[in-house]
């Protein structure tokens, strides 16, 4: 079911593909503009992707293993970046270094806004790792790195590569950033091509050539990850990570934490802050405020649910199988995140139209087109989690007389419950800064606070959007704080 809801837009863009005359589409393929395309989406996506596996698996290391002042507000500050819209951020920085634009700028908001991809599912890991192999590397005389990388990093490796394949697929989709900083890839080409009427069919052919690449990443990602198992397979010496304080490297620690957030919001919000502080011809209208607050989280848990359940079977056959079909299966519900939210929200636009048209512009298409666009980050969380979970454990509780489903219950999903609820929290701060689809398929009158702060944004009404904004960071912070909590983890130990 899942690698059918994906598979959606694929099928709106064979259909089209097959209308388009063959010598159109080799003149596209062919362009030299096409090339660099592929050239600068290939280079700022490993930048970012790059950049994030190293922020990211340092920050998770930091939060379980170091004793910080603040306790789990740092899990919260770790969170937060997810929810800057990345056309948010690349505003307040283009108004705070005017006339900023080009790879730079792309690949330093990218970067903070997509770190949380890699940190929440390394930290889950982490949180469940086994420290027992680290400690008799020690005893063996290696030293506290040495023992780490030979240890626990090929434990918590799946996450982070998992976390990684989400930073590249959301940085080849994004149109946000890198249309605001000038910033020509695939994106921005496609949706210059769409929006200009005459140029759909090369628009077509460009996010064919897309979703190839989110293809090759995929299984880029596949073949790094191995066949190897890395669950545990005896009951070993299981408690809590050892966390130390960090004497005098407490301030660079606490500033390393809070730079991603920083850069996605801390500097975004206060440019929009000082256009409202600054702008005094604008009123707010309250009402309107928490219409698109309460439309944002109501459609945002919604979406969550709905891409959690769907990501299930590919997830667990993901985690505890290999072959083709499976590799097909889990290859295809990647796919949705790759490719722009315009070209995902046409393809439903154009089969719901064809197909189911009392559904058009309704709260269904629109929950639809998000789990199109999203059920890549639960799949990953799902295939990652569950992949640490002995496959042995539901066998041993089947042989002690409980039956299936008690089974399961009692062993893989109470152990991989930390990987579920971040899929859930990545999930739901996504859908509520999303906005090409949101745009297009939302029902007539529901707006959103990513659709309010655009509409504002376009207009360079900046104070006007400043309130929107700080909504949306404020909705964003309830589910990171409630994943924060240590109970939410002590309860899979």
């Amino acid at each position: 079911m899942a690698a059918v809801v994906a598979s959606v837009p694929l099928v709106y863009l064979a259909i089209r593909g097959l209308e388009i005359d063959r010598g159109d589409v080799l003149a596209t393929l062919t362009r030299t503009q096409t090339t660099a395309l592929m050239v600068r989406s290939l280079l700022l996506t490993a930048a970012v992707c790059a950049t994030c596996f190293a922020i990211g698996t340092a920050t998770a290391w930091i939060l379980t293993r170091v004793r910080l002042p603040g306790g789990r507000l740092w899990m919260v500050a770790a969170a937060l970046p997810l929810a800057a819209p990345s056309y948010v951020a690349a505003t307040g920085w283009l108004a705070t270094v005017p006339g900023w634009n080009g790879f730079v700028p792309s690949w330093l908001v990218l970067s903070a806004v997509s770190v949380p991809y890699v940190t929440l599912p390394v930290l889950a890991s982490l949180r469940s790792a086994d420290t027992a192999p680290a400690e008799v590397a020690r005893s063996l005389g290696r030293s506290p790195a040495a023992a780490w990388l030979t240890t626990t990093l090929p434990q918590v490796a799946p996450a982070a590569a998992a976390g990684s394949l989400l930073v590249g697929l959301y940085v080849l989709s994004d149109y946000g950033a890198v249309s605001i900083f000038r910033f020509e890839v695939f994106t921005f080409a496609i949706s210059r091509q769409y929006n200009s009427f005459i140029g759909r069919d090369s628009a077509v052919v460009l996010a064919i050539v897309l979703v190839a690449i989110a293809l090759a990443v995929v299984a880029a990602e596949r073949f790094a990850r191995g066949r190897g198992q890395r669950w545990r397979t005896g009951s070993g010496v299981r408690r809590s990570p050892d966390r130390r304080g960090a004497g005098r490297w407490t301030l660079p620690a606490a500033a390393f934490l809070l730079l991603p957030a920083v850069v996605a919001l801390g500097i975004p919000v206060a440019a929009l802050v000082q256009r409202l502080i600054a702008d005094t011809s604008g009123s707010l209208d309250r009402t309107e405020l928490l219409t698109a607050t309460a439309n944002t989280a109501v459609v945002a848990a919604v979406a969550a649910v709905a891409a959690l359940l769907l990501a299930l079977p590919i997830g667990v056959l993901a985690a505890r199988h290999r072959g083709a079909a499976v590799a097909l299966l889990e290859t295809g519900g990647y796919t949705g995140h790759a490719l722009p939210g315009i070209v995902v929200a046409l393809s439903l636009v154009y089969l719901s139209l064809r197909v189911v048209p009392d559904l058009y512009q309704s709260l269904t298409i629109l929950v639809f087109a998000y789990v199109v666009l999203f059920l890549p980050q639960a799949i990953a969380a799902v295939r990652g989690s569950v992949g640490l979970v002995p496959p042995t454990l539901p066998q041993v509780a089947r042989s002690l007389g409980r039956g299936p489903v008690a089974a399961s219950a009692s062993t893989t999903w109470r152990l991989s419950s930390p990987g579920l609820a971040a899929a859930t929290l990545l999930v739901t701060l996504t859908v509520m800064k999303e906005l090409p689809a949101t745009q297009l398929l939302r029902p007539t009158g529901f707006d959103t606070l990513a659709t309010e702060i655009w509409s504002r944004t376009t207009a360079a009404a900046y104070g006007d959007a400043a309130p929107y904004a700080l909504a949306l960071v404020v909705v964003a912070v309830l589910p990171a704080f409630w994943l924060s909590r240590p109970s939410a983890w002590e309860r899979t130990r």
